[in-house]
């Protein structure tokens, strides 16, 4: 029953200490407030590291080798410079501090903080080395007592007052586990101790890489802190236990060195990730299998078949990782992904080049039934590959994707080529942009279709619907228009409708406003039944707006790139100007095919250009709509009588029909001159 106890108070004291890291990271932040001291961090570490070689000699066979002593690690040589205490006082301070539950203390968790409070002013590195100086003389002392109790009075004493159990074999288990742990501590404090020490400008690290790596050291200094607290809580367990509670405290021992080890392969799997994709390698199968087949040989499945699959299957394709939460993306957005991928006119172009693997990630500790039931429903209808099983992928592949890919619960798509390097940390935009046109997905792919891209009504309204598309290709005038004003819409569409009856060829097409609700359903709901003119569903209504948004946070992460900057601003503008539209009275966009000739105009604008046109008659049909538009747009330059003359050939003249007077904004009378 004992040994139940203390395992399940293990697992109980790991789960409640869980912290999601970004929230630690912080926690820590507050507490650290270095000064200008500074201590030779390597240098304490060999002396500890000293201190525990001594310690354990008595727990191994005893060798007729001489000990090598390293005197420049004597911790006796070791100072705390530009302090208020000595090195000995901060040491013993932290000593007592991992020894003893204070009151209101007892959580490690808060325990563990209360370290950091007492180590704020120290920079990193000095907080590792100074928290195992401390567990090391405690151990030390420990230790020193245990081999001295059989041949010194004093010793044996001192070991009776501290109730220490007189049977030494009995504490091995425990005792190795500790030298493990501590192992496994001192390692991952070298790594941060070498890291500190290097200048920034000699990392060669970007800045965003630079603080990633910060965050994981952060993290690391508190499980090793953490780590360290248990080891104590150990050397006091071991203090006045019977003989029948040593499989109680070997459970404990184990647990603290499971716990060791987790850490360690947790950040070795990281570190192997990120040199995995430093390397160059001549196919994805590395790569593929360090992210998801460490554990089993056919992690993925076909959502078509439901077929289990191997990464083998992936061999020479452009694997585009599409990471999200287990009920991956709103419905109208997975639509539309289906759409782009997978039903694309222009797929066949490039069809088995690339695959799509679903990597759901939950972000809670344990799957719930829910985010369970999400995945299978969706996993069985989607026709990509997804993971088989999301909840057994390695917690450090996981992090990984967090904190080296920024995933934050916000789906996004990393594309790896064909040999397994990152081309994109997330394509999701560009596919709703453009489909199957952008492979192979990635920053150069994106980059290049910007370069040949301008404000057209082909690029508004890409593969939204057939017969748009349609329309836009055979160079039809088209007039977006939105608003939430009904009375707006219905005189709007009144004026349209006398100027497409006086002749001229014009499509309407209403598309709401940015994130589409409930009322514009019932404004699209009236629409087909007053007017009998709309095309557009409201599902391809968000769509619409889904491809703009795309279009903005492309052109913004790419604005300050100088091959489109002379497209970029022009075409970043008029998107933001679209989704960023509050005008009450509405707005509409007119243009055709792949013309730069685009005008967008305010709804009171546009209601005073349609009267202008009515008052034309039959002549508006011989006009050209956008030019006449753009025209009557500008201000009249004179006013009442109009003297001003245009000549122009005859052949062109025939061509254009009506001449609007650029000065008058009146229809001209045109008049044929013989030679």
């Amino acid at each position: 029953m004992t040994s139940v106890q203390s395992g399940s108070f293990w697992q109980h004291s790991w789960s409640r200490s869980y912290l999601d890291d970004d929230v630690l990271i912080k926690k820590l932040l507050l507490s650290h407030d270095p000064d200008r001291r500074r201590l030779d961090s390597e240098m304490l570490l060999s002396a500890v590291e000293n201190i525990m070689f001594y310690a354990t000699t008595s727990e191994e066979p005893v060798s007729d080798e001489p000990v090598n002593l390293n005197l420049k690690s004597d911790i006796g040589n070791i100072e705390l410079i530009e302090s208020p205490e000595t090195l000995m006082h901060t040491i013993y301070k932290l000593a007592h501090e991992m020894l003893c539950k204070c009151p209101g203390k007892g959580d490690l968790h808060t325990r563990t903080m209360a370290v950091f409070d007492l180590l704020g002013s120290h920079r990193w590195d000095a907080k590792v080395a100074l928290v195992i100086a401390a567990f090391a003389t405690s151990y030390g002392e420990f230790s020193l007592i245990m081999q001295l109790r059989s041949r010194i009075p004093l010793a044996a004493s001192v070991a009776n007052l501290k109730q220490l159990p007189s049977n030494v074999s009995m504490l091995k288990p425990q005792l190795k586990a500790l030298r493990l742990l501590f192992k496994t501590i001192v390692g991952l404090a070298k790594c941060i101790i070498e890291f500190e020490a290097l200048p920034v400008v000699h990392v060669g690290l970007d800045i965003d890489n630079l603080a990633a790596i910060k965050s994981e050291i952060y993290v690391t200094v508190y499980w090793i802190t953490r780590s360290s607290l248990v080891c104590s809580s150990q050397i006091t367990s071991l203090m006045a236990m019977k003989p029948e509670q040593a499989f109680e405290y070997n459970n404990s021992g184990v647990g603290a060195l499971e716990f060791g080890i987790h850490v360690e392969q947790q950040v070795q799997l990281h570190q192997k990730l990120l040199n995995l994709f430093n390397k160059t390698h001549i196919d994805n199968q590395d790569v593929l299998r360090m992210l998801f087949a460490l554990k089993d040989d056919l992690p993925l499945k076909d959502g078509s078949t439901q077929e289990k699959l191997g990464v083998s299957e992936l061999k020479n394709k452009v694997v585009l990782l599409l990471i999200s939460k287990p009920d991956l993306l709103p419905l109208e957005q997975l639509f539309f992904l289906v759409n782009q991928t997978y039903e694309h006119p222009q797929r066949e172009k490039v069809e088995g080049s690339y695959a799509i693997i679903w990597v759901p990630i939950s972000f809670s500790k344990v799957w719930t039934d829910a985010e369970e039931k999400w995945f299978n429903f969706l996993s069985n209808t989607m026709p990509f590959y997804s993971v088989r099983r999301p909840w057994s992928l390695n917690s450090a592949v996981i992090n990984f994707m967090k904190q080296e890919w920024n995933y934050r619960g916000e789906a996004i798509m990393v594309v790896l080529d064909s040999e397994g390097t990152i081309t994109s940390t997330n394509a999701l935009d560009m596919v709703f942009i453009w489909g199957p046109r952008v492979y192979p997905f990635s920053l150069s792919r994106e980059n290049e279709l910007w370069d040949g891209e301008q404000w057209t009504m082909q690029l508004i309204t890409n593969e939204i619907h057939p017969i748009l598309t349609q329309l836009v290709e055979e160079g039809r005038n088209i007039c977006l228009y939105g608003s939430e004003n009904l009375d707006w819409i219905r005189e709007f569409n009144a004026k349209m409708k006398d100027i497409k009856d006086a002749g001229m060829q014009l499509e309407l097409i209403y598309v709401g406003k940015n994130n589409p609700d409930e009322h514009i359903k019932e404004i699209l709901s009236i629409i087909n039944g007053e007017i009998q003119s709309n095309l557009l569903s409201f599902t391809k209504i968000e769509l619409f707006w889904l491809r703009l948004e795309s279009m903005r946070r492309s052109k913004s992460r790419l604005r300050n790139n100088a091959s489109t900057e002379s497209t970029s601003d022009h075409v970043l503008a008029e998107v933001s100007a679209l989704l960023y539209n509050n005008d009450d009275n509405g707005w509409a966009v007119f243009g055709k095919g792949l013309s730069t000739d685009i005008v967008r105009v305010q709804g009171d604008e546009i209601i005073r250009c349609l009267d202008v046109f009515r008052r034309w008659g039959e002549n508006v049909s011989q006009l050209e709509f956008i030019d006449a538009l753009k025209t009557v747009l500008e201000p009249p330059l004179v006013e009442g009588p109009c003297d001003h003359t245009q000549v122009v050939p005859y052949s062109e003249g025939l061509r254009q029909g009506n001449i609007v007077c650029h000065k008058c904004k009146r229809l001209m009378k045109k008049f044929t001159i013989i030679e």
